[in-house]
């Protein structure tokens, strides 16, 4: 079976968002892009929004809080 490639988003963001998002990433030790796609999933979640194809236990790589470091 065949896996599909993922897709390019190009957005723009002020730069304190983009900070944040950096802060974000280096924390998880995450790329930005990986922080994206687990912000997206979680929140889409949360929202009660479908995600075919991501699966429904936990996102691959996410840290649990109570071991991320301070």
């Amino acid at each position: 079976m065949a896996v599909a490639k993922s897709e390019v988003v190009s957005v723009r963001v002020e730069p304190h968002i983009k900070v944040a998002l950096q802060s974000a990433a280096e924390r998880e030790m995450r790329s930005l892009a990986n922080m994206i796609e687990v912000m997206v999933v979680t929140y889409c979640r949360s929202q009660g929004y479908p995600l075919d194809g991501v699966p429904n236990d936990t996102l691959p790589n996410t840290v649990p809080k109570e071991q991320q470091r301070d």
